[in-house]
């Protein structure tokens, strides 16, 4: 193997991980639920386009708002991201896999709602590294009492 090839595949890993690192710290992150600014500018491109099961949104700030409405649903949450499969094209990737959520509903009632589904991202290669251009999360099924949704928002299973 020449050192070109060495180092294309060396870069490939490096974004491969770095894509990885983004992701979990990503789910991480609605669970800390420090969800400002930074935190937008941290995932997302500006031109954003996310597909929740609390509905599509486009644009950072719209993310930014829809995600501070829907965690204020719960009182607890943890995120689970597994099986994710990540394809690099140059500047721009995929990464496919599935997602687990545990959420405790916020409404006094200390129900827990699960959801799990496959969460589909498409990412680019920005001066900041890498960001999440478009997301789209399907849930495929859900156990406990969903959360009473504020109106203007998709439904609890999408």
């Amino acid at each position: 193997m020449d050192t070109e090839e060495t180092q294309r595949q060396l870069r490939y890993l490096a974004d491969r991980a770095e894509i990885a690192d983004l992701l979990d710290r990503y789910l991480r992150s609605l669970d800390v639920g420090v969800l400002d600014e930074e935190w937008a500018r941290a995932f997302h491109t500006e031109d954003v386009t996310a597909e929740m099961p609390i509905g599509t949104v486009r644009g950072r700030h719209a993310v930014l708002d829809r995600v501070r409405q829907g965690m204020a649903l719960f009182d607890r949450t943890v995120h689970l991201g597994t099986n994710t499969v990540i394809e690099v094209d140059g500047d721009r990737a995929t990464a496919r896999g599935a997602q687990l959520s545990t959420h405790v509903l916020a409404d006094g009632s200390g129900n827990v709602f699960v959801s799990a589904g496959h969460a589909d991202n498409e990412l680019v290669r920005t001066a900041e590294g890498w960001r999440i251009s478009a997301s789209s999360l399907r849930v495929v099924w859900t156990q406990g009492p969903p959360p009473r949704l504020p109106e203007g928002f998709g439904p609890a299973v999408g």
